[in-house]
């Protein structure tokens, strides 16, 4: 049967499942609060990367956490603040960064990234979509013989689960990157992952989208949640009431704010990142991660982005030029030649990344509530997993047999 659905978000996740949702036939609204032309969906690195195996939630990230969390220049920076919501996720991140929990996490991370890669490439292959696609893998960069210790068990892990992985050395990079100095002792090399340009693949979606019947509300921020019975009868905005069959709750960093209104208790934290496009020719060619660093370089269409850091310190559009002045200088100690203008670095846009505690997304039906989907909390992994989320919604909705198995993701799930 066919069903009128509203989804409550418009960005990558967002669109991947009004997309299928679309492609069964049913009659699709979504509903932003913005205008759909920015935030974390268009600023991100691009990648989809099943390398990314081993989820934010781990005794590593644990222990630099604690080192990094109250410096400001650090990749992981949480401003000091008195906040329950804060408190208790950060509670529920300490409890999860186990062994046991990445042991857990990594077949549940590649299945999801994989099957996510799959569907672009069948996305890509519509003539619709004209948006940049590249497959010429992923480095990572290593200044020091730590870091570069600390990849080879990362290569181990990947080729283990059978992805395409391996190290490489100083003189490996000089071939793969002939044209452009690069600063480090050596790295690994994942051929298993791709890279987009986020805005290309959002501008083809919402037009194929629009061509194809599905409604799009922009500048329409949610009110009030009706409620009656354990099902959502309408959605309020200032000026009107959307009714619909089904609800999809994908609306990133703010979600948990929308969540409370149905008495759901979704922990999650806004992880602000930050994006600088160079303009100019750089000569970078294949996608690489400053490994030491947690910065992001990604040559796509037309210019270069840089980009990185996790930043939670609640829901802002703050920019912090110290943070970004890390950002370029860390660029530069790989790549000294690397030339960003103050042009670049002035037009300095970020995104909010919804991130849950244990590093896992929320995916699935909550007991709170009949006729509500939740897909939100992909952290900085929403753009690799963001197909598969779309597809197992649209699975979900027709009570279909599920492409993966979701229970670890479950919105009730307990930390």
């Amino acid at each position: 049967m066919k069903k009128k659905i509203v989804i409550i978000g418009g960005g990558i996740i967002g669109l991947c499942t009004a997309y299928y949702l679309n492609e069964k036939g049913h009659n699709v609204t979504i509903v932003d609060k913005s205008d759909m032309n920015s935030g974390t969906s268009y600023v991100n690195a691009g990648y989809l990367s099943p390398s990314h195996l081993i989820p934010l939630a781990s005794p590593d990230s644990l222990k630099n956490g604690l080192k990094w969390m109250f410096d400001s220049k650090s990749p992981l920076y949480i401003k000091p603040r008195f906040n329950l919501s804060l408190l208790n996720w950060m509670y529920a991140f300490a409890k999860s960064s186990s062994n046991s929990h990445v042991n857990k996490s990594i077949p549940l991370i590649k299945d999801i990234t994989l099957l996510s890669q799959k569907l672009y490439d069948e996305i890509k292959q519509k003539s619709d979509f004209n948006f940049h696609y590249d497959k010429k893998g992923l480095l990572m960069l290593c200044k020091s013989q730590k870091y570069l210790d600390s990849e080879s068990k990362l290569v181990d892990i990947a080729v283990s689960n059978g992805l395409k992985a391996k190290m490489v050395t100083k003189s490996d990079l000089k071939k793969i990157e002939p044209n452009i100095k690069i600063d480090a002792i050596g790295g690994s090399y994942f051929k298993c992952d791709f890279h987009t340009t986020p805005n290309e693949f959002m501008s083809d979606m919402k037009k194929y989208l629009k061509s194809n019947g599905v409604k799009i509300i922009t500048n329409t921020k949610i009110t009030d949640i009706n409620i009656k019975n354990g099902i959502i009868k309408n959605i309020n905005s200032f000026d009107n009431k959307i009714y619909a069959d089904e609800f999809v709750l994908c609306a990133g960093s703010w979600s948990n704010l929308l969540a409370k209104k149905l008495n759901l208790k979704l922990l999650l934290q806004a992880g602000k990142g930050y994006s600088i496009n160079i303009l100019d020719k750089t000569n970078i060619t294949t996608p690489a991660i400053l490994s030491e660093a947690k910065v992001a370089v990604t040559p796509m269409n037309g210019f270069t982005r840089i980009a990185g850091t996790m930043e939670i310190a609640g829901i802002n559009k703050n920019i912090s030029k110290e943070r970004v002045d890390t950002i370029v200088n860390l660029s530069k100690n790989y790549y000294p030649e690397l030339n960003i203008k103050s042009t670049d670095i002035n037009n300095v846009s970020s995104g909010l990344r919804p991130v849950s505690p244990d590093g896992l997304p929320y995916i699935g039906r909550s007991s709170k509530c009949d006729n509500l989907i939740i897909a939100t909390g992909h952290a900085m992994m929403g753009w690799s997993m963001a197909t598969a989320t779309g597809l197992i919604v649209s699975e979900i909705l027709e009570d279909k047999k599920l492409s993966l198995n979701i229970q670890s993701y479950s919105p009730d799930r307990k930390f």
